[in-house]
């Protein structure tokens, strides 16, 4: 009789071997590895991701390899990427020595990670440049005019960043449902606006 692991084993290696790649998925995993480029990282980090966001079981490299057509070494650097972004999971198979990966499965969570990662990135070294910028002695005209723009940059870039900062503390539920608040809210900014307009105007 098959002892329960080698059978549990042998049933996800059945599911792994098996990854249809079809034109949806294809023109998906092409998709991504373009928009790649635009999220911060490579063509082929992108369809490595794609790939493992859309198969139903963990994928080794040697699959993903044969899946996108990339070499094995272009396929393990793509990987390791993803694990610096933390948008992959590393798992393994009892009596297996292979390693398997898989993406987050929740995609509110893919977001916090992205949107965090590239916080990180981009916007955190923007925040410390302009600090040492306002914090430089100005003593020309030009540089007290250019620093009074980098202060109004700043402030704004750090309000941003502290409203990221609530945000990732929201729930799935409540971030999904302040977003469709999205244009309820322009509309009580209108109103509020025009309110303040006529009354502005009356005195």
């Amino acid at each position: 009789m098959t002892p329960p692991v080698c059978r549990e084993k042998i049933q996800i290696l059945m599911k792994t071997q098996h990854i249809q790649m079809t034109p949806l998925i294809l023109t998906f995993v092409s998709h991504f590895g373009e928009m790649g480029s635009r999220w911060g990282f490579n063509r082929t980090v992108g369809q490595v991701y794609a790939l493992l966001f859309v198969a139903e079981h963990p994928l080794h490299a040697d699959e993903i390899a044969e899946h996108l057509s990339f070499s094995r070494s272009n396929v393990s650097i793509g990987l390791k990427e993803l694990q610096g972004w933390g948008l992959i999971r590393q798992s393994r198979i009892p009596g297996d020595r292979r390693e398997y990966f898989s993406s987050l499965g929740d995609v509110w969570q893919i977001f916090r990670v992205v949107a965090a990662e590239r916080r990180r990135r981009e916007v955190a070294p923007t925040l410390t440049v302009l600090r040492e910028s306002l914090l430089a002695p100005a003593t020309e005209p030009v540089d007290q005019y250019a620093q009074e723009r980098m202060r109004e940059m700043y402030e704004l870039v750090d309000l941003a960043n502290t409203w990221f900062d609530d945000l990732q503390r929201l729930s799935p539920e409540s971030m999904a449902q302040l977003m469709k608040m999205g244009a309820k809210v322009q509309k009580l900014l209108n109103a509020k606006d025009r309110l303040f307009g006529v009354s502005n105007n009356s005195d």
